[in-house]
């Protein structure tokens, strides 16, 4: 797979183990390249761990200069020999510093690394609360980790790979930081796998190779798998996976994953469209290059069982990815159809371009049937979403009060945002068939919380259970560059989750 920088090799037992590996720097240490140093507004510039004649030269810029540290002011002072550039970067008040800035900060970084073709980078974070946990040092060094991400498997390299990368942690942080190596590693490249799989074209991730991938993931991490075709999903009256995909050459999937043998039961599910181009109902031309992503659902979960298989962590974990290319042609679903799903349900299809719901049916009852003590699914769901809140934030939906306090904070550590939306009866009115028990399109409106409901309908007997809806943080759109593409969000937020989860029980 492509995607994973060259980089600098350190010894193991210093270094983060990612697409980039930092190395935890000395208090005072010598270093040549880019030293980015990341300011608040109301505090002193973080120089005290440099070392003297670099302290020395950036205090007196700041004081010469005035800095304060303002968002997105930046200053940069050059050593008299030009081997070292230090840059200040602005991170605003200490009040309104959280992960996302940290992330933007970061992505400024590897902007100016690639400009100046950097060959050696030293982080400087601030000393701020956020940093200093765990968790947030994690999260830090996962996102220094992921900054020479590039997908390159259809290219040449699009930018020089920095061959040394090191991370200073605030005064007496140190301890911190080497303790929070291994989750940022592990998530690191669960993020890595999330976005290769996300990014690579449908003309190659059709539902079978994607199969052949989590097959060869359970084989490395030692996790039983079971792939299902079309004659096996018939079997298993999966018919609105079946229908979904019938229009296409390449054949549904569907993916069951399972790891450990102790520790409390979880299934992940993973809506997983390897190409969306809406089917009968077909989506509008621009933009629809990038309905690759529509599969990134099933690539998160991936990326989180290799992490949660890397750390070791004691947990039953399932995983479900339903798999299929949602095309037009002959044979495929149409509007008004009536599928029948494996919970016996049924629904009319009102629109062609609502299939991720319907693959979902069936593989959520399939999980629920097994009786995992909490459920949480992932999908790229619905455009609604993305008017709601943008790209900053994925919504949640639960009806677990417990469940989605923990989802919350467990995103919130991890650098990444999710927003708590309603499960109202309203909804599921809203839902109700004509022609059959369910329709897999609500009104006009408020479309993000009808899909919800719909997936509600398919939870039935399990309790705790959270909906995230990450269509407009799964994929970073716009021009090509450096943040165009996947995101694996999702990744950290599960890993953390279950860390936390395993430490209340």
């Amino acid at each position: 797979m492509g995607g994973a920088a060259r980089c600098y090799t350190a010894s193991p037992e210093e270094t983060l183990s990612g697409p980039l590996r930092p190395v935890i720097a000395e208090q005072g240490a010598l270093t040549r390249g880019l030293v980015a140093i990341g300011c608040v507004e109301d505090a002193p510039p973080p120089l005290g761990g440099l070392s003297p004649e670099l302290a020395r030269l950036a205090g007196q810029v700041v004081e010469s200069r005035g800095w304060t540290g303002k968002t997105e002011r930046q200053l940069t002072v050059s050593a008299s020999d030009g081997a070292v550039t230090v840059v200040l970067y602005g991170l605003g008040p200490s009040r309104e510093l959280e992960h996302p800035r940290v992330k933007r900060w970061l992505d400024r970084v590897a902007g100016d690394c690639a400009a100046a073709e950097a060959p050696e980078l030293l982080v400087v974070p601030p000393v701020h609360r956020v940093l200093g946990t765990p968790a947030g040092a994690a999260t830090l060094l996962r996102q220094v980790a992921l900054l020479g991400y590039a997908f390159d498997e259809y290219r040449k390299p699009s930018r020089p790979a920095l061959r040394r990368v090191r991370v200073l942690p605030p005064v007496r942080g140190e301890g911190v930081y080497r303790g929070a190596r291994k989750t940022a590693a592990a998530v690191a490249r669960g993020i890595t796998l999330a976005r290769d799989l996300a990014n690579t074209p449908g003309n190659r991730a059709t539902p079978a190779w994607i199969a052949g991938r989590a097959r060869a993931l359970a084989r490395r991490i030692g996790a039983r798998a079971q792939v299902h075709g079309p004659r096996e999903l018939a079997r298993l009256r999966m018919a609105a996976l079946l229908a979904v995909g019938r229009g296409s050459a390449n054949t549904p999937r569907l993916v069951r994953l399972e790891i450990g043998t102790h520790g409390p039961a979880v299934a992940l599910v993973g809506k997983g469209v390897t190409f969306d181009s809406g089917g009968i109902s077909l989506k509008p031309g621009p933009a629809m290059d990038e309905m690759k992503y529509d599969k990134a659902g099933a690539c998160a979960v991936l990326g989180a069982v290799q992490a949660v298989a890397e750390l070791g962590l004691p947990v039953r974990l399932r995983a479900y990815l339903p798999l299929a290319e949602n095309m037009p042609g002959g044979r495929a679903f149409r509007p008004g159809d009536v599928v029948t799903t494996r919970s016996g349900k049924t629904v009319e299809v009102l629109n062609t371009d609502a299939e991720g719901r319907l693959i979902l049916a069936d593989a959520l009852t399939l999980a629920v049937e097994e009786g995992p003590e909490a459920l949480v699914e992932l999908s790229t769901l619905t455009g609604a979403t993305v008017v709601a809140l943008g790209h900053h934030g994925a919504a949640l939906y639960s009806p677990d009060d417990g469940l989605a306090r923990t989802l919350l904070r467990a995103a919130e550590d991890g650098g990444e945002r999710l927003w708590r939306m309603p499960l109202w009866p309203e909804f599921r009115e809203e839902i109700e068939g004509r022609h059959a028990d369910l329709r897999n399109l609500g009104g006009k409106w408020g479309g993000a919380n009808t899909a919800a409901a719909f997936l509600a309908e398919f939870m039935e007997g399990c309790e705790s259970w959270a909906h995230l809806d990450v269509a407009g943080t799964a994929w970073h759109p716009g021009e090509p560059g450096p943040l165009f593409g996947a995101t694996g969000f999702g990744v950290a937020t599960i890993v953390n989750w279950l860390l936390a989860t395993l430490d209340a029980g």
